[in-house]
C-alpha cells in the first residue's frame, strides 16, 4: 500500500522546516491532540497511542538535509511501514509531501487507509500552521 499526499505549501524555507521534523519531539504539535495519547520522544525517533490503543512508532532511519526525512515502524508497530517526508524549495518558501508505504493485506488497507489519509491532511495543516 503507497499513500502519497498532494504537495502543500509552507511558509519558511526547506532548511527551517526540515530542522524543525529532525527533532522528534515537535511532531506531537502535528498530530491531533484528541486523537493521541502517551507521546514519548528521543534522539532516534516517537511514538504515540492511537485511538484504539494501537502503539506508532515512528524512527528516523534517513535524513537528506532539507529534502527528505524517512522514519520507519519500530518494534511495537501493528505492522511494517515507512514515512517518508519530501520537502522541496520554492524560493524564500517550501512544499512539503508525505509518502507512507506499508506491506498490509487487503483487509489492514481498508481499516487504515481513510484514518491515515485523514492523520496526514491534519498533520500538513498543522506543520502549515506552525510557519504562518
Amino acid at each position: 500500500m503507497l499513500l502519497k499526499t498532494d504537495s502543500s505549501p509552507v511558509n519558511a524555507p526547506a532548511q527551517k522546516v526540515f530542522e524543525f521534523l529532525s527533532d522528534a519531539a515537535n511532531i506531537e504539535q502535528l498530530l491531533p491532540k484528541d486523537k493521541i495519547s502517551d507521546f514519548q520522544s528521543d534522539e532516534k525517533g516517537c511514538s504515540f497511542k492511537a485511538q484504539g490503543g494501537i502503539v506508532i512508532p515512528l524512527i528516523y532511519s534517513m535524513k537528506e538535509p532539507n529534502t527528505k526525512i524517512v522514519m520507519e515502524s519500530g518494534e511495537k508497530a501493528p505492522f511494517s511501514y515507512t514515512l517518508s517526508i519530501i520537502l522541496k524549495e520554492t524560493g524564500s518558501t517550501c512544499e512539503g509531501h508525505l509518502e507512507f508505504e506499508a506491506q498490509i493485506n487487503m483487509f489492514m488497507k481498508m481499516m487504515v487507509e481513510k484514518p491515515l489519509t485523514n492523520l496526514f491532511g491534519v498533520m500538513t495543516k498543522n506543520l502549515q500552521k506552525q510557519f504562518e
